[in-house]
């Protein structure tokens, strides 16, 4: 009997010892590295598993490995979006949605914004983007659910850095009713006290919020510099980043002096709010909208070319001071000839427009992006230890940024969702 039982554990032993990892050689015919600006030539890039184990031109090609042939191609890391909602899908068409969150927020369930955000991820990976940071708006905390679901190889889509419920002076985005005063649940948490703001921040964390996200500005009443560093401190003992909602001059001030991780949108910041960020290593995630999708809002087309032009040009001066950009789109609506993905790249534009330099663009949606969501260690690079989250495009994006429209092969964590097989 004794003989038996270790024969019996020694086959579930044997069965439960991991299998080797497969080994893919990537022919690169061009290496972009973004934080060089540099473009290598005829690079091998193995990949054993999920990582990175080795780039070069004299890497040698293990006997039995996969082996891609890109070598026609220009291969960079993964791009990321920084400001994403993926369980939002507002289909424009229909009246009632059209521009209204509120209304969604009210009408869709849970269940229902989670499909919309195993459709908009699948778009997303499909279009290069490998690395996203949800931003909120997901309902009662989906976009958890999400992450989870994609790291487990349920469902395809990018590595996810999800914030929760966003954290907000009463009423958040909204303006309430006084018989209901409640219908901002689950979309936010009103906090208006230190004790709310730390017990907002705490349940957003035992819920799976990888980032903090504050409103700062879209009541009358703000929350102040203070508050502000108040919740920052509070997030970085929970170990995660805060990102701040800031839409007018004097939020992005109070954002910026708070030392914030990021300002999300600074419609209207100033030179000196602008280098105010600068100076506290303040991030900028100015999701500028092209007019297709300020015109996606239900904006006559002489206001969403008004927005547009500002953003440009608010763009070009964060650019112009010095100011660490990140890529963010913010898109939350259907288009009927896009994908999320599709016109998430299209939003590069607003960048091409405002003069900066593919280099710096590709910084945005790569480097400077990684380091905001704290995982530059693990991606963002095609080097040695990293995560094999890999695209490649038909021309130098260096040379042509609009190629990252054409991405043409996509790994993600070393397997092929898009491309060669």
């Amino acid at each position: 009997m004794k003989r038996f039982l270790r024969l019996v554990a020694f086959a579930f032993v044997f069965a439960c010892t991991d299998a080797p990892a497969q080994v893919t050689a990537i022919k690169a015919g061009k290496l972009v590295v973004p934080e060089t600006g540099a473009t290598l030539t005829n690079q091998i890039i193995l990949v054993e598993g999920a990582r990175i184990k080795a780039v070069g031109a004299d890497v040698r090609i293990p006997a039995g490995a996969t082996v891609i042939d890109l070598s026609r191609q220009t291969v960079l890391p993964g791009l990321f979006d920084c400001h994403t909602h993926m369980a939002f899908l507002i289909n424009g068409r229909r009246s009632r949605e059209r521009g209204s969150l509120f209304f969604y927020d009210l009408t869709h369930t849970n269940a229902e914004r989670a499909i919309h955000g195993v459709i908009n991820s699948r778009d997303m990976l499909d279009s290069g983007f490998t690395t996203i940071r949800d931003i909120g708006n997901d309902a009662n905390y989906v976009a958890t659910d999400l992450r989870r679901a994609i790291d487990q190889g349920l469902i395809p889509g990018p590595t996810i850095v999800n914030a929760g419920r966003i954290i907000a002076p009463f009423g958040g985005q909204y303006q309430l009713q006084p018989e209901r005063r409640h219908l901002g649940e689950p979309e936010y948490f009103y906090a208006d006290t230190r004790d709310e703001m730390r017990k907002a921040i705490r349940e957003n964390v035992h819920f799976g919020a990888r980032v903090i996200k504050i409103v700062v500005d879209d009541q009358p009443y703000i929350y102040s510099v203070e508050d502000i560093k108040y919740m920052v401190a509070e997030a970085a003992s929970a170990g995660v980043k805060l990102a701040a909602h800031a839409v007018t001059e004097q939020g992005a001030r109070n954002a910026a002096e708070a030392g914030v991780a990021s300002i999300e949108h600074g419609l209207e910041m100033s030179d000196e709010a602008l280098a105010l960020a600068k100076k506290n290593n303040v991030v900028l995630v100015s999701t500028d909208f092209n007019e297709k999708a300020w015109l996606a809002y239900d904006m006559p087309p002489e206001v969403a070319k008004r927005f547009y032009e500002r953003g440009v040009d608010r763009l070009r001066r964060a650019h112009k001071i010095g100011v660490t950009l990140a890529f963010g789109s913010d898109l939350i609506f259907y288009a009927p000839d896009e994908t999320r993905g599709t016109w998430t790249m299209s939003l590069v534009d607003v960048f091409v427009k405002a003069g900066i330099p593919p280099g710096d663009i590709l910084r945005a949606l790569i480097l400077n992006a990684a380091r905001l969501l704290g995982v530059e260690r693990t991606r963002g690079a095609i080097s040695a230890g990293q995560f094999a989250d890999i695209i490649a495009t038909p021309e130098n994006p260096l040379d042509n940024i609009s190629t990252l429209k054409q991405v043409n092969f996509v790994m993600k964590n070393g397997k092929v969702f898009k491309g060669a097989k």
